[in-house]
C-alpha cells in the first residue's frame, strides 16, 4: 500500500494550515514563532535533522508552543535517488532524533523537494506515514527569492478552507519569506481564518474525504 500526497483537507471549518520546510534556523525560526505568537496561531515545522542538531534548544521551543514537528529527513537528499536502506536511514534517524528532543513521536512527513515515487511512498507507509503532505502554494516558490510581491500574489490565489500552504525558514537568506509570511498573517486573520497545525487540519476534515 501507498501513501498518497495531500495539498488541501476538505473540511468546512475556515482554517488553514501553514508550514515551513529545512529549519530549525537561530534567525529565521524565532521571527516565524513570533509571528504566530501574535496571531494566537500554531504552524508545523518540517525539520532536517542535520538542522535539528545544531539547534536543539529551538527544536524544543517549537514543540513547547505548541506547533507540530515534521519529518523532513535527516540530510534533505531526493529520496528516489537513494537506495531503499539509505531511505530508511534517513526517515528513522530524524523520527528518533524528533522523539528524543521532545517526547513526540512524528506523524507527518514531506519529502525533501516534494520528491517521490511509488516506492518512496511504499516506504514511508510501512513506516507509519499514511500520507505525505504536500502544499497548495508550490508556485509561490519562496526558496528561489522570487520577491515578497510575488510570493504573496501566487499564494493568496491558493487560499481557501482547508489549504496547506508551504514556506521555508531554514537555509539561506529568507528575509523575503519572514516579510511574506508576516503580511499573509495579517490578512488571513483578519479574514477570520483560523490557523492549525497540519494535524489539527486533517481532524477538521470532512468525513471520508482523507485516504484510508
Amino acid at each position: 500500500m501507498s501513501s498518497p500526497i495531500i495539498q488541501n483537507v476538505i473540511t468546512r471549518k475556515k482554517a488553514i494550515a501553514i508550514t515551513f520546510d529545512d529549519g530549525p534556523n537561530p534567525v529565521y525560526t524565532p521571527q516565524v514563532l513570533e509571528i504566530f505568537k501574535k496571531a494566537n496561531g500554531k504552524a508545523t515545522f518540517f525539520m532536517i535533522g542535520e538542522q535539528m542538531q545544531n539547534s536543539p534548544d529551538l527544536v524544543k521551543a517549537v514543540t513547547g508552543l505548541g506547533h507540530e514537528i515534521g519529518n523532513h529527513t535527516y540530510t534533505h537528499p531526493k529520496l528516489t535517488e537513494i537506495n531503499c536502506e539509505k531511505a530508511s536511514w534517513e526517515i528513522d534517524e530524524t523520527s528518533k532524533l524528533i522523539e528524543r528532543l521532545t517526547g513526540q513521536s512524528p506523524v507527518l512527513f514531506r519529502p525533501p523537494y516534494l520528491d517521490y515515487d511509488k516506492e518512496t511512498s511504499r516506504l514511508l507507509n510501512e513506516k507509519g506515514f499514511p500520507m505525505m503532505i504536500g502544499a497548495a502554494n508550490m508556485e509561490a516558490s519562496d526558496w528561489e527569492r522570487p520577491g515578497v510581491d510575488f510570493i504573496l500574489e501566487k499564494t493568496r490565489s491558493v487560499v481557501g478552507n482547508g489549504s496547506i500552504l508551504l514556506f521555508h525558514d531554514g537555509y539561506g537568506n529568507r528575509s523575503q519569506t519572514i516579510e511574506a509570511v508576516r503580511i499573509l498573517i495579517d490578512e488571513l486573520t483578519r479574514q477570520g481564518f483560523e490557523l492549525l497545525t497540519v494535524s489539527e487540519l486533517l481532524s477538521s476534515a470532512d468525513t471520508n474525504t482523507l485516504p484510508l
